[in-house]
């Protein structure tokens, strides 16, 4: 486990993504671009996702439909569904591939059709956001394949999703991160989350703890003063 304060993180925009890994992790370097999903890398999507833990049985639908709606599908029909979201627009999230290949995804939309989310209690009223704003994003899962985990692209996912949501007009973004240093066992799929140390890190502001472990965090992308990572200017 890596211990200190991570580095400072240049800005990063899908698609121009600077390479991570390298000497601090004791790997070579790789190169990463980060892409939104499109029908022709739905594929793609899929095997970012079936890498370690829930990802393939998921499909990344657990937070866009109601508990009944996702006990009453199987792998097929929420397969189905997250292609519908897929050939859709705003794309519902990013895929992450280091030296071409799918390593990383991750969710990010506005939080209007992740409707789990306000369904969530732990969440419904830690928020400072109406539910019904459409300006509002959530960053809600994270799936890194095991053989790329410990390389800092989670890090990576979530600069390219604050600046996803950015150009696509987004006013917050959102996250519910656990935080692995609550004095609690943070399981490795309780990670999808994401790590609250990762969101701050991004410049993210804790504004509720509803749990010793879970917190929800935001950034605010209309200050003028901040970049797509939230660091100043």
């Amino acid at each position: 486990m890596l211990t200190g304060p991570e580095p400072a993180r240049e800005p990063v925009r899908p698609g121009a993504l600077p390479r991570v890994g390298g000497g601090r992790y004791g790997r070579p370097m790789t190169e990463t671009t980060i892409v939104p999903v499109t029908p022709g890398s739905f594929s793609d999507a899929q095997d970012a996702m079936s890498g370690g833990g829930d990802g393939h049985e998921c499909q990344c639908q657990w937070w866009t439909m109601t508990n009944a709606d996702f006990q009453r599908t199987d792998i097929d029909g929420r397969a189905a569904a997250f292609r519908i979201e897929v050939d859709a627009a705003p794309s519902p999230g990013l895929i992450a591939y280091v030296d071409g290949d799918a390593a990383g995804w991750v969710r990010v939309g506005p939080r209007t059709r992740q409707i789990r989310l306000s369904k969530t209690r732990a969440y419904a009223g830690a928020t400072e956001e109406p539910w019904d704003d459409a300006d509002v994003w959530a960053v809600s899962c994270f799936a890194v394949r095991r053989e790329h985990r410990g390389s800092g692209l989670n890090a990576a996912l979530l600069d390219a999703a604050v600046a996803f949501a950015r150009e696509n007009g987004a006013r917050v973004v959102e996250a519910y991160p656990v935080d692995a240093d609550a004095g609690r066992k943070v399981s490795s799929n309780e990670l999808y989350h994401g790590a609250l140390s990762t969101f701050l890190s991004a410049g993210f502001r804790e504004v509720a703890r509803p749990k010793p472990h879970v917190a929800v965090v935001a950034l605010d992308l209309t200050d003028a003063n901040t970049d797509s990572s939230g660091d100043e200017r």
